[in-house]
């Protein structure tokens, strides 16, 4: 029998308030559970506007613990109504002055296995990151969750070819892109890097995008979300460019097997021939 994992994924538009973004989400993830899902994710930090278009001090009060921090908490809760896996991207305050971009995976029965920490921090017009996260230093992490292996890689990471590596390394058979990315400054890579990372991974991504200008600036965020197999192809359609939408797919993960005998790529790594890629 064929080890299918029914997938989901939403992509929203920002409701103006925490509460209510919050709240959208979970009853995106009801329906999804509804429907059969066992495992979604949610847009990067998903319960806050995307404030990274302005450096402003106010905007840190969209930060919290992780995992003790009350959307974690409540997602917690939510993992265990549905029985899903969830991915859970918030912006984190570990301690005073050390912030990053985070997201929580939370498994089916509701025990938060761990955490990402977004390592590329863009620093351009509209996307202000590094005003507000420290890189990450919680390296690659994959969960073994109740659907399998799940790792995570956020936003402006997906332009490293080395962290999406270092992910299959470990072991992952599915990984989240959650982001916020805008019309003008990369639509054209949007279906580009994801599927070829697929492809040199072998793997299954889940690629998450906003939709709509929020109130912090004039990025068009484009929707566009989608499931792309190991192949590199798209499962189903790709997400609407203009409307909030939740996505659901069947991932057949027997492919994952079937692709890396076919096309081996890991059995011809040559990591001895590698030592520049890591020189400063």
């Amino acid at each position: 029998m064929a080890d299918v994992v029914r997938a989901a994924l939403v992509q929203a538009t920002w409701t103006g308030d925490t509460e209510s973004m919050i709240a959208k989400h979970e009853e995106y993830a009801r329906a999804a559970a509804a429907q059969g899902a066992k495992v979604i994710g949610f847009q990067e930090v998903f319960n806050a506007p995307y404030f990274c278009q302005v450096q402003d001090p106010e905007h840190y009060r969209w930060a919290e613990p992780v995992p003790d921090g009350p959307t974690v908490r409540r997602m917690q809760d939510l993992a265990r109504e549905t029985g899903m896996v969830i991915v859970v991207p918030v912006f984190e305050v570990e301690q005073s002055g050390f912030y990053y971009n985070t997201a929580a995976v939370i498994d089916a029965d509701g025990t938060v296995l761990g955490a990402y920490r977004k390592h590329h921090i863009p620093q351009v017009k509209g996307f202000w990151e590094k005003y507000y996260f420290k890189p990450g230093n919680a390296g690659w992490p994959v969960f073994d969750t109740a659907v399998g292996k799940v790792g995570v890689y956020i936003c402006y990471d997906r332009h490293f070819p080395e962290g999406w590596r270092q992910l299959g390394l470990n072991g992952a058979q599915l990984v989240y892109n959650p982001s916020a990315t805008s019309r003008g400054l990369s639509a054209y890579l949007w279906q580009l890097e994801q599927p070829a990372a697929a492809v040199a991974n072998e793997y299954f991504i889940a690629a998450i995008n906003r939709v709509g200008v929020e109130e912090y600036g004039d990025n068009d965020f484009y929707g566009t979300s989608y499931f792309v197999d190991p192949r590199g192809q798209f499962v189903g359609e790709v997400a609407s460019d203009s409307k909030e939408e939740l996505v659901i797919r069947d991932l057949d993960f027997d492919m994952i097997d079937e692709v890396r005998q076919q096309w081996a790529f890991y059995r011809d790594r040559r990591p001895d021939a590698y030592d520049g890629l890591v020189q400063p």
